[in-house]
């Protein structure tokens, strides 16, 4: 039978895992506190559209062109 023993300060899998753990949820929780720090968080209506949808620009058409669409 296999039997190792851990040097002192040696962290195990599953304990270093569980802190990894608890850092990303302290991150996530310390990210959304800061982004609400004024008490109002944007809504979706308060932002302007980064993305209006599709256009035909003149590259756009140059390529149908070409590729026979």
């Amino acid at each position: 039978m296999h039997t190792d023993k851990k040097r002192p300060g040696q962290l195990d899998r599953r304990r270093l895992l569980k802190g990894a753990g608890l850092a990303v949820g302290a991150a996530a929780v310390t990210t959304a506190a800061s982004a609400c720090e004024n008490g109002k968080v944007a809504s979706k209506d308060d932002r302007t559209p980064q993305y209006v949808g599709y256009r035909e620009t003149d590259d756009v058409k140059t390529y149908y062109k070409l590729a026979r669409f």
